[in-house]
């Protein structure tokens, strides 16, 4: 079991950071420096400016319609579609059955750094399903003749073009409506243009390589308190019921408690607490159920309710209650016409509102990137603007095989609160080039940023894998300074069986923008999370479900948007499988507390250091501190802030100059055994075989062992001090209570003073002085009863 992963040692430099210079904002107008003064805010928009990545330039061509075509003499139809033509790239429009006004409306954009050709061919066709299309006429453009449109320009207008025959020269039947212009990245076309780079990709393909912009679902907590029913009535008359309420929205399912006495007028008085998000498309079902016996529930009553029915609350002010008449369940349920004569319902009682004033998580407070409550009414303004610029990728693993060699297919998403964002994917490439940059608004400094890289695997209209992960970055905004743009390449690293990889790096432009440094500033004196958590908070186990839950509809939701942000990329974006039992992890997090222990540690070696004289000029001045702040001990205080501003401000000279990263040592992951990483691996619950997993069970039960030694030592301690005035041992705790007394009338007569100074002069005495043999006190704590003498 001491065997060391073969990769275990990789090149440490591999896992940081490493500064960049990108050419940012160069040739972007006015050098990509704002106008108007530094202003950011447009009104109520935020203004960006596209000098957080390298301009890219790209010939764009709008095919928008085209007229009068001519019919085919044989078939007497029309069947065009436009093919444009730049060197060995071509884009081809949708075509229209037997139409000579088509109408098409697409954009074309061809890569300048790819363009071979001084010409621009535009052609109409008429598509044969048979044999060979038959060519209607075309335009030519002069590469040297294309305007250039920078935005905020307004979109070039398209003209009408008179078509030409095969040669150019003379005119044919026909006219098109085309616009041509060379433009950047920040066109207005960039997003919804088809893409010279992925001229391979056809389908439903192209609508999964496109860049789009998502928003998560606005997620609410439903609180249906469940207080009582009246006249239940079970199906055996002689038997009175022993009845719960299960309550589901979607496929979330929850039961009260059985109700503590039998009778037909139940009281629960219970909370079952749901996340919705809008719109409501679910309905709150409630089933009154009676247990029977162990195996066998049978369900009483039942009724659905809209949750548009159900009131919206702010704050924590009762909300009011309503009866709701339950629906028959069974055999009489189904006569429809019987069930209007009857006069008498069972009723159940309800208290039901969707919380506005809480924060519905679906990430780790760890990495939360959002905390404002699900009301808009009570969000504040806006302190910041952070702005992303997603440059560019370097070597690449590959992560699919095409036509017998590796490639990636790869795209960058970017999720802060509740705006997601994804690049478009660079086809075929280890090193592709994004320079897409996004904007977000700020409401709270201590928040993440989370952006992930991944391999596209549905370019081939296959839905059944899925997209691979590369890697991910997570940023801090309040470790960024403010106004300083950040360009670094972080390494992507993760976690496989086989140990820690790195699979690429990933370059990123990064500036955190301050609206108002006085709010900012006063943010840091607030609770993280808004008050309604900490007025009326949930249980640990409810907000690991309801995260859970938040997770699962954020995923549903995206995942139905088009293109779909895919279940797997959402999921590795909010850390879904963080809460998963792991060996490694749970060895980094010992370490954690070993490394904030060692501080205090070190502080009692130094004067344990002191007291032993082992430097005797610092033993000398420490004596004199002593005796000034024995003599003067209104300067103590004054003296400990004093001692820590000199240190913060002596530490300022190392501050950190980039974003913290993953940290491999940190994580424990770069010397992790190879069987402790693929059981983190491993599914739940396990598919491994028996004697691998009643190995790792007996080296849990060890590990487990080990804690609950320790955590049994530090009750144990706790126990002692608790029991020195308990009498649990008579001796002991009458000598305490002799030792009080005497302590007490010392001190009443003894002046502070004079015992603070015969006490430190005490413990800094030469080590001629002491004894090797443990202390009195530490001789009588040690002696001291716990209650581990009654443990089994």
């Amino acid at each position: 079991m001491h065997q060391i992963n073969p990769q275990a040692h990789p090149n440490p430099d591999d896992f940081n950071l490493k500064d960049t210079s990108p050419k940012l904002g160069e040739r972007w107008p006015n050098g990509g420096v704002r106008g108007g003064g530094g202003g950011w805010m447009s009104g109520d928009r935020i203004t960006s400016t596209y000098d957080l990545v390298e301009q890219m330039y790209y010939l764009y061509v709008r095919v928008v319609k085209a007229k009068d075509l001519p019919t085919n003499p044989i078939t007497g139809s029309c069947d065009p579609y436009s093919e444009v033509k730049l060197g060995n790239y071509k884009g081809i429009t949708r075509h229209f059955e037997n139409k000579i006004n088509p109408e098409w409306n697409q954009v074309f954009a061809f890569s300048k750094d790819r363009i071979q050709s001084s010409v621009l061919e535009v052609f109409v066709r008429d598509k044969d399903m048979v044999g060979r299309d038959d060519y209607m006429g075309k335009v030519m453009f002069d590469m040297n003749e294309v305007p250039t449109r920078v935005p905020p320009d307004s979109p070039l207008a398209p003209q009408w073009y008179r078509l030409e025959d095969r040669r150019g020269e003379g005119k044919v039947r026909g006219e098109i409506m085309l616009a041509v212009w060379m433009g950047t990245q920040a066109d207005e076309a960039f997003p919804e243009a088809w893409h010279s780079d992925a001229a391979s990709i056809h389908g439903e393909g192209i609508f999964n390589i496109r860049s789009k912009v998502y928003v998560s679902p606005k997620l609410w907590y439903l609180r249906v308190n469940v207080i009582e029913a009246q006249d239940v009535q079970p199906n055996d008359k002689a038997r009175v019921p022993e009845s719960f309420v299960k309550a589901q929205v979607g496929n979330q399912l929850l039961r009260t408690k059985l109700c503590q006495t039998r009778t037909t007028n139940p009281l629960w008085n219970e909370d079952l607490v749901f996340v919705v998000a809008e719109p409501f498309e679910e309905q709150l079902v409630l089933t009154v159920e009676d247990r029977v016996h162990q195996s066998k529930e049978e369900v009483l009553g039942r009724i659905n309710l809209p949750l548009n029915l159900f009131e919206k609350r702010m704050d924590h002010r009762p909300v009011h209650t309503r009866w709701f008449n339950l629906e028959k369940f069974g055999f009489g349920a189904l006569e429809g016409d019987k069930r209007k004569e009857l006069k008498f319902s069972s009723r159940i009682h309800l208290r039901v509102c969707l919380e506005g004033g809480y924060h519905v998580l679906d990430e780790s407070t760890m990495y939360i990137s959002d905390q404002r409550p699900t009301a808009r009414q009570l969000w504040k303004q806006p302190i910041g603007v952070l702005e992303v610029g997603i440059l560019s990728a370097q070597n690449l693993l590959p992560m699919k095989n095409k036509d017998g060699r590796g490639t990636t297919d790869a795209y960058c998403v970017a999720k802060y609160g509740q705006k997601w964002v994804r690049t478009r994917t660079i086809i075929d490439s280890i090193s592709p080039k994004w320079n897409e940059q996004y904007t977000w608004e700020v409401y709270d400094p201590c928040t993440v940023i989370t952006l992930g890289v991944f391999d596209n695997c549905h370019l081939g209209g296959n839905g059944s894998v899925r997209d691979t992960r590369i890697g991910k970055v997570r940023i801090r905004l309040s470790t960024l300074e403010t106004y300083r743009i950040y360009t670094h390449s972080y390494p992507l690293l993760v976690l496989q069986p086989s140990g820690v990889k790195k699979t690429g790096e990933v370059q990123l432009a990064v500036r955190f923008t301050c609206l108002s440094f006085a709010n900012m500033m006063y943010l840091y004196s607030h609770p993280l999370l808004p008050k309604m958590h900490y007025l009326h908070p949930f249980t640990v186990n409810q907000l690991d479900s309801l995260r859970h839950q938040a997770m699962n509809i954020v995923a549903v939701r995206l995942g139905r948007a088009e293109p779909p942000l895919r279940k797997e990329v959402v999921e590795y974006m909010l850390d879904v499988d963080s809460h998963m039992w792991s060996m490694r992890r749970s060895k980094a997090n010992f370490f954690r507390i070993m490394s904030l222990l060692s501080g205090i540690i070190s502080i009692s070696r130094w004067f344990d250091d002191v007291c032993h004289w082992k430097n005797p000029i610092t033993s000398v001045l420490v004596h004199i501190l002593f005796l000034i702040l024995i003599w003067y001990p209104e300067l103590i205080l004054p003296t400990v802030f004093l001692y820590m501003f000199l240190i913060g401000i002596w530490n300022y000279r190392f501050r950190p100059r980039h974003p913290p990263h993953m940290d491999t040592r940190l994580s424990w992951a770069e010397a992790v055994h190879p069987d402790e990483m693929d059981e983190e691996f491993d599914t739940f619950p396990t598919s491994k075989t028996h004697d691998l997993v009643r190995m790792r069970y007996d080296r849990l039960r060890s590990v487990a062992g080990r804690i609950q030694t320790v955590v049994g030592d530090m009750a144990t301690q706790g126990e002692r001090f608790h029991n020195l005035l308990s009498w649990r041992d008579p001796r002991a705790t009458s000598l305490f209570v002799v030792f009080c007394l005497f302590a007490a009338v010392l001190l009443y007569v003894t002046p502070f003073r004079a015992l603070a100074f015969f006490i430190g002069l005490y413990m800094l005495r030469h080590p001629r002085f002491r004894s090797k043999m443990p202390s009195v006190p530490s001789n009588y704590f040690k002696r001291l009863p716990a209650r581990t003498d009654s443990m089994l």
